[in-house]
């Protein structure tokens, strides 16, 4: 079993962080800038994701999603010792975006939720996260019951009425960060594989219906990153013991509440 370690806290970044193989990077960021902080970011990105965000209706969700891929090219470019507006993408089939004409081996992922963003970086393994701001949902039951494997929804009716929105969450998550992962998006179905969701269970991706043996190559890491919040990573398998360090990129959730 691969054995990941994670950092007790969140950190300011180095100026030029440094990203070995036994080694994951998670930055968080607050994507509410601002005015003249995400005019600057606006600035940094392509024509194409320009034409991206003037698709998007809502103005917080336009802004959210400039700041969201600026702060991308910015973390981006602190590892590839580049201007931000360098920094050039290519996309796989379900979307997932990647660095264009390889730029070594680095790997990346992001998320957001509300104003709350998350990125993690890793140099030769896949990597996949997701996080969502814990709230009840009135429909919970019958998006489990949609969503969720036949464990899973076991699972989750028994937890405690008290524990059902932190559950629900975890299982999403977990789903969420594993798919991402792999790059497929919704073309597996999310009630194929099975992952833990319980409070206080060990995150884990107990068993995929189409490969018996995709379960032991990933490991599932369950985060809070801010209050209110849960979050998990999908790391690809390792031979070696990983650590998850956890960055601050902007905006300190620290003084909110514990981690």
């Amino acid at each position: 079993m691969m054995m990941i370690e994670v950092a007790s806290g969140w950190i300011s970044p180095p100026p030029s962080p440094s990203l070995s193989p036994t080694t994951v990077h998670l930055w968080r960021a607050r994507l509410n800038l601002p005015p003249a902080e995400w005019r600057a970011l606006e600035a940094t990105l392509s024509a194409d994701e320009r034409e991206r965000a003037a698709r998007l209706r809502r103005p917080d969700d336009r802004r959210r999603f400039i700041a969201g891929r600026g702060t991308l090219r910015r973390i981006l470019a602190c590892y590839l010792r580049c201007a931000p507006q360098a920094v050039r993408f290519a996309y796989g089939p379900q979307g997932k975006p990647s660095l264009a004409g390889g730029e070594g081996d680095l790997r990346f992922n992001l998320s957001h939720s509300h104003d709350l963003a998350l990125y993690v970086f890793a140099r030769g393994r896949s990597v996949g996260v997701d996080v969502e701001r814990v709230r009840r949902l009135p429909d919970a039951e019958r998006m489990a019951a949609r969503f969720f494997s036949a464990r899973e929804q076991a699972d989750f009716a028994a937890l405690p009425d008290a524990q059902k929105a932190e559950g629900f969450f975890h299982c999403w998550t977990r789903k969420e960060a594993y798919l991402k992962a792999l790059g497929e998006g919704i073309t597996r179905p999310l009630d194929a594989f099975d992952v833990t969701l319980r409070p206080g269970d060990p995150p884990r991706l107990r068993r995929v219906s189409w490969n018996p043996a995709e379960a032991d190559r990933w490991a599932l890491v369950s985060l809070s990153p801010a209050p209110g919040y849960v979050a998990a990573l999908a790391v690809e398998e390792s031979q070696e013991r990983l650590s998850v360090v956890c960055f601050v990129e902007r905006g300190d959730y620290a003084d909110r509440g514990p981690r």
